[in-house]
């Protein structure tokens, strides 16, 4: 190899691994974040708190996101593509049935990558900013509008294979609804649990798709 090429070749490395170390640094902030939002709150959550919990200079905060503002919205918008991409795999990995594929994004919703106290607490934390804040809605939106639509076209399919009665747009809602419902409880922390909040939405599905779901899976 010739000189000019092995040095192309180190400068690459360096470069990949700069890039590699900055995205471990905003990753590193942006779970301090998580923990500070859990731990304290929205409004008393500080760059300070963040660069402490991460163990990282203060400036290393200001670097990468120059103000608490930008550093919440990264935070929210790697807490929303998580989610995301949690329940779009679980459906991936489902195959092409529709009671195999509610059962999966119910199943999803409580797994342990994402239904976490600090978790639950830092989205407590965001939606109760997010109706003065459009920039948070405006992150969530677009996907809450996908899963909505996902969930409208399985009762659609499970309607049209078990001949029920409910309209699919309503029904969806319903389903919603109840995982939504189920992670407030968990939010709140009135003593329920992961375990018994997923019991709770595999009894409601149970419920509504009697033909397709039973409480130990799909039929």
């Amino acid at each position: 190899m010739r000189a000019g090429a092995a040095q192309k070749v180190v400068t690459e490395v360096e470069k990949k691994g700069r890039k590699a170390s900055k995205e471990t640094r905003r990753l590193q902030l942006i779970e301090a974040t998580i923990d500070s939002l859990a731990k304290r709150g929205y409004a008393e959550t500080t760059l300070a708190d963040v660069a402490d919990g991460a163990g990282l200079s203060r400036g290393i905060v200001n670097f990468h996101f120059e103000s608490k503002e930008n550093l919440l919205i990264a935070t929210l918008q790697y807490m929303a593509d998580e989610y995301a991409n949690h329940w779009n795999s679980a459906l991936e990995k489902a195959g092409d049935r529709a009671a195999n594929r509610l059962w999966a994004l119910v199943a999803a919703d409580f797994d342990r990558k994402i239904c976490t106290k600090r978790k639950l607490a830092a989205w407590c934390a965001f939606w109760g900013e997010a109706k003065s804040r459009p920039t948070y809605q405006a992150l969530c939106g677009a996907r809450d509008v996908k899963y909505q639509e996902t969930v409208i076209s399985l009762c659609t399919a499970l309607k049209e294979e078990g001949g029920y009665s409910y309209a699919p747009e309503a029904m969806a809602l319903a389903v919603c609804a109840t995982l939504e419902g189920l992670w407030l409880r968990l939010m709140m922390g009135d003593g329920t649990t992961r375990e018994n909040a997923l019991a709770a939405a595999i009894e409601a599905i149970v419920a509504l798709f009697p033909m397709h779901i039973a409480r130990n899976g799909p039929k």
